[in-house]
């Protein structure tokens, strides 16, 4: 048998997180109530005790819990930072996902024995910048960005001696990750900071001529006629006219899906698969994460990997293989 691949699973709230340890994650990973985590929207995340509540529930049945710290802390600012990386390592997290620079040499020095990731909103890309952080801060995995092709990623994992994690289903996004700031050009709050892309106080759903418009701070983003599925207004997938044709400028909306490439994901050398969504509901972690508990076991098995139906959780019901399978140039 092939050692397995880590399933870690998203969980927004406490009862997204019994749902993902029930359906077969081996991780969940949420963040605290506050800007400290890059999903901060109201009904979202975790109190401390929430924390240790879910902490007891995930370890009592054989699962790890990693917290993500993954914002960037405000310059004269880092006390509330520091305090969600003391309070992960006081209530006995697996690991902490960290993104800034010098919140990471802050965990390094302040709790050496806490396992520190690097968050995909670090951007390190390349096998010279994830090991400058192995190097400097011990970090133990990097969490790569959505922007490498499996034989890239074989390459860097040839190259440093680290846990790699990658995304295998979900939201994607077409910035930078980490560098995006378009939604607060719109907002005032940034996606970097604030934790918040497309922060949900700006949102609106208005009815005009017979369509359904979604604006952002003031801008429309998207208009639907009727019977047609309304997106969440985020500028990224917006539709605006150009040329005098309305369409999807930066990306249509669309969710990765990688499951049938499991495989060489394990030959490229990858430690963990993350599935995206602590936005999402209960339903959604609890179909998604239990179709990749039975992708992974059977590929660890070496078996055919099933061809799961998710399309119907997917954004937009379409999905693709993203850049793993990058026939551009």
């Amino acid at each position: 048998m092939t050692k397995k691949l880590e399933l870690v699973c998203p969980a927004g709230t406490p009862a997204s997180l019994r749902a993902a340890v029930d359906a077969g994650a081996d991780v969940v990973y949420l963040g605290f109530r506050d800007a400290t985590n890059a999903r901060n929207f109201p009904g979202l995340n975790f109190s401390r005790d929430e924390l240790r509540a879910g902490l007891d529930y995930a370890h009592a049945r054989g699962a790890h819990v990693y917290v993500t710290i993954n914002t960037f802390p405000r310059a004269g600012d880092p006390g509330p930072w520091r305090e969600a990386v003391d309070d992960a390592s006081a209530l006995g997290a697996d690991a902490i996902i960290l993104a800034d620079i010098g919140l990471t040499d802050y965990a390094a020095g302040a709790h050496p024995e806490l396992r520190r990731h690097l968050s995909v909103q670090a951007s390190a890309s390349n096998a010279e910048a994830i090991r400058f952080y192995k190097e400097a801060f011990g970090i133990k995995r990097a969490v790569l960005p959505r922007v490498l092709t499996i034989p890239e990623i074989a390459e860097l994992n040839r190259k440093v001696a680290i846990e790699t994690e990658v995304f295998v289903f979900g939201g994607l996004c077409v910035m930078a990750e980490g560098r995006c700031a378009l939604s607060s050009y719109v907002t005032g709050e940034s996606p970097n900071i604030n934790g918040v892309c497309s922060p949900a106080a700006h949102v609106r759903y208005e009815e005009e001529e017979g369509r359904l418009v979604s604006r952002l701070g003031g801008y429309t983003v998207n208009a639907f006629i009727e019977g047609e599925k309304a997106g969440y207004p985020t500028l990224c997938k917006g539709r605006f006219v150009a040329g005098g044709q309305a369409r999807y400028l930066f990306e249509e909306p669309t969710s990765l899906n990688a499951v049938h490439m499991l495989p060489e994901l394990m030959a490229a050398g990858v430690t963990a698969l993350k599935i995206e969504g602590r936005q999402r509901g209960r339903a959604y972690i609890s179909q998604v994460v239990a179709a990749f508990r039975r992708a992974v076991d059977a590929a660890a098995e070496g078996l055919s990997v099933p061809r799961e139906d998710l399309v119907a959780v997917t954004e937009g019901q379409r999905k693709t293989s993203g850049v793993y399978e990058k026939t551009w140039r």
